[in-house]
């Protein structure tokens, strides 16, 4: 989704000024935490997976790994 969308969507709510946008690239959770000046535990990052056809996001702090048991029990499948 471009970042118009986004600020467009939020609009509806008075939460556009949230989205921060950045000099620097936020790609990956060592560079958002670089770019806000913090830790990567404190970035909150997206994982997607499709389960049965269906997509499944899960949030997760920016040093969290999937574990894979726990995944395989909650969704019937590896990661």
């Amino acid at each position: 989704m471009a970042i118009e969308k986004v600020k467009e969507y939020f609009r509806k709510y008075g939460i556009e000024n949230r989205v921060r946008e950045f000099e620097v690239s936020s790609a990956t959770v060592q560079l958002a935490a670089e770019a806000l000046h913090c830790e990567p535990c404190r970035i909150a990052k997206t994982l997607s997976f499709m389960v049965d056809g269906k997509p499944v996001l899960i949030v997760a702090a920016g040093d969290a790994k999937i574990d894979n048991p726990k995944y395989k029990a909650q969704f019937g499948k590896k990661s």
